[in-house]
């Protein structure tokens, strides 16, 4: 076989108009050259699992830089991989927050989702501040199945009043709502990688001068402050320091006023764990309070992905148990 003569082919000029002549056909090399272009774009749109990502929402970094930015009213659209007829569709309820990054952080964290299920419908509703707001996911679903799970880690207001509402107001969804995320192992395990991404040393476990504070938004429900102290023991459990529950806003202690607690007792290596689900205001005023590099939030972990897939299959199993609609399906 002979090498390709680097040398261009020499084209003719297009017949003129009217002249009745054929247009002449591109060179074998560049027919070549735009077959290799366009499988390029092509296989840049499959994801690892081999089916189809869709051109506007391929999967960001996994570590978030300042610079990328999401418009907070852009909205995802439902995957272009085949879904299995009669499932539900997995609608992930955040929050929501004025933070750019929070949206890019939650789209990263449903592409997870997608990869580990191909072919669920996986959508996204927020609480406020961001859009698609949750009503709009749910007008968008009319005549269907969802299982709303909440991207919110205890049984707080939004969780025991804001979904429920949500969804009897949208008659024409057959609607469940999961459990919220905590406390479970699986936010554990998210929260113990965030740490020693931080720089937390495993060998630390043990140590007298060691501690972890857990900083969380915060809640003035009982039951979500029980849940966020019963997260902080599992992970005490995990690190084998002692770990103490502070919070943002509507609970005391204070991440700072729990820092110099520790410290009173002796305990000045310190480090904040984010017990947030995204970056947000509350999110950057804990990492503000750290004396050294404060975990990132929960964000697109890869058991994040997995706990919110436990959430919704919890749903759908307690829903086939009674025979009706199931409500905050139990940890």
């Amino acid at each position: 076989m002979t090498e390709p003569s680097t040398q261009q082919p020499r084209q003719s000029p297009p017949p003129p108009a009217g002249s009745g002549g054929t247009v002449p056909l591109d060179s074998t090399a560049q027919l070549l050259t735009r077959i290799t272009a366009q499988l390029g774009t092509q296989l840049s749109l499959v994801s690892r699992n081999g089916t189809r990502r869709p051109m506007h929402r391929t999967r960001p970094s996994e570590a978030l830089r300042p610079s990328d930015t999401l418009r907070p009213s852009a909205a995802p659209r439902p995957p272009d991989a085949p879904r299995s007829p009669g499932t539900p569709t997995l609608l992930v309820v955040a929050h929501g927050s004025r933070d750019p990054q929070a949206l890019r952080t939650v789209l990263a964290l449903l592409d997870r989702v997608r990869d580990l299920r191909p072919g669920l419908d996986v959508r996204l509703g927020h609480i406020e501040l961001n859009r698609p707001l949750l009503p709009d996911t749910l007008d968008g679903l009319r005549g269907a199945d969802a299982v709303l799970v909440p991207l919110l880690l205890g049984r707080g207001h939004h969780v025991k009043h804001d979904l429920p509402a949500a969804a009897a107001a949208a008659p024409a969804v057959r609607t469940r709502v999961a459990a919220p995320l905590g406390p479970h192992p699986l936010l554990v395990e998210a929260l113990y990688g965030r740490l020693v991404e931080a720089g937390w040393d495993p060998a630390d476990r043990g140590s007298r001068s060691a501690a972890v504070v857990l900083a969380a938004a915060g809640s003035r429900d009982p039951d979500s402050a029980q849940d966020t102290r019963r997260t902080a023991r599992m992970l005490a459990e995990r690190l084998g320091v002692p770990v103490v529950p502070a919070y943002a806003s509507a609970a005391t202690p204070t991440v700072p006023a729990a820092l110099r607690a520790l410290a009173a007792r002796g305990r000045h290596r310190t480090f904040v764990a984010s017990y947030f689900t995204a970056p947000g205001r509350f999110a950057s005023a804990a990492a503000g309070a750290a004396p050294r590099t404060a975990a990132l939030p929960l964000g697109a972990h890869p058991a994040m992905a997995r706990l919110l897939l436990h959430r919704y299959d919890q749903a759908l199993s307690a829903t086939a148990r009674s025979g009706g609609v199931s409500l905050l399906a139990s940890a």
